[in-house]
């Protein structure tokens, strides 16, 4: 089979061809229709997982998917040959991943894709979707908070958006100019526009109150600390990149931590269910072939992504 992998951390993704995998126990074998880029993947290309985690190589990229499942091991209940799956399948002990034909994933990271929506679609959805699902369930965002979102073009930031907006919060997002009516049309109330100053000034010049919620999926520890000054007195501060402390946090009676995100296989079935109900939008910014991929991960590293980058099959 075809696949994107590398020979070793730190070396440049190559297409090669692969031994197709097949399923142990509890696991299905998928071919693969579509493969979402996330920026974990480069990092685990990188060399992230080099000490915290037994791997093999070549080591297959890539940890979403969606496709149709083709062989299952001993063990599986709840999928079948033939059916339409979306999910993960980033298993670095096997050096498996879903930039590839074929791909094994575990039957609890994979879960019945959406039947509206295109092989393409479902596979933008997993990681980034269960992280920003998750970042609203665990900030308690609802009905009548203030949330600011730094970051609100990237996967995470666009579902985030949309599923806090969806629960009745205001949303403040950071968009450039040029993308804001994109967020605003998925549900934000207001953009900013990081590129024309300091987006906590503008903030905190609109809203002197603060806001209730800040979710900053891009920013440093420098510049994670300069946004919780947007965070009214009590509220939450949490980031996705591991920069928030703690204990300066506690000292700013703030309530905050770093996002660690925990997907499920019932998770994945909530998206499909709105996305089929058509309640959660997936920005695609761009479609490429397999062969691509070396060049769409080198894209994601700018870190100025907007929506989602797929390989399609």
């Amino acid at each position: 089979m075809r696949a994107v992998a590398v020979t070793a951390f730190g070396e440049q993704p190559q297409l090669m061809e692969l031994p197709r995998p097949e399923p142990g126990p509890g696991e299905v074998l998928v071919r693969l229709s579509a493969a979402g880029v996330n920026p974990i993947d480069w990092k685990i290309a990188d060399g992230l997982l080099k000490d915290t985690v037994r791997h093999s190589f070549p080591l297959v990229l890539g940890s979403d998917g969606a496709g149709e499942v083709v062989a299952v091991g001993t063990g599986v209940r709840r999928l079948s040959v033939g059916d339409a799956v979306f999910g993960q399948f980033q298993r670095p002990e096997r050096g498996g991943g879903s930039y590839a034909e074929f791909a094994v994933a575990d039957e609890r990271a994979v879960a019945g894709a959406a039947r509206a929506v295109t092989y393409a679609t479902s596979a933008a959805v997993p990681t980034a979707g269960t992280t920003a699902y998750n970042l609203v369930e665990e900030t308690r965002i609802g009905e009548g908070k203030r949330v600011l979102i730094v970051g609100g073009t990237g996967g995470v930031g666009v579902f985030a958006t949309q599923l806090a907006a969806g629960r009745g919060a205001e949303v403040i997002a950071t968009a450039r100019q040029g993308l804001a009516d994109l967020l605003t049309s998925l549900g934000a109330a207001e953009t900013v526009d990081h590129t024309v100053g300091p987006v906590a000034d503008q903030v905190l010049a609109a809203h002197p109150d603060g806001v209730d919620v800040l979710l900053d999926l891009v920013g440093g520890p420098v510049a994670f600390g300069e946004m919780t000054r947007t965070v009214r007195d009590g509220g939450t501060a949490v980031s996705t990149v591991g920069a928030a402390d703690a204990d300066v946090l506690t000292e700013h009676n703030l309530r905050g931590f770093n996002f660690h995100n925990r997907p499920s296989p019932q998770l994945l079935e909530i998206l499909a269910g709105l996305l089929d109900a058509g309640r959660l939008t997936v920005i695609i910014s761009d479609e490429v072939p397999l062969e691509d991929a070396p060049e769409a991960l080198e894209g994601s590293r700018t870190g100025h992504t907007q929506g989602k980058t797929v390989i399609s099959f």
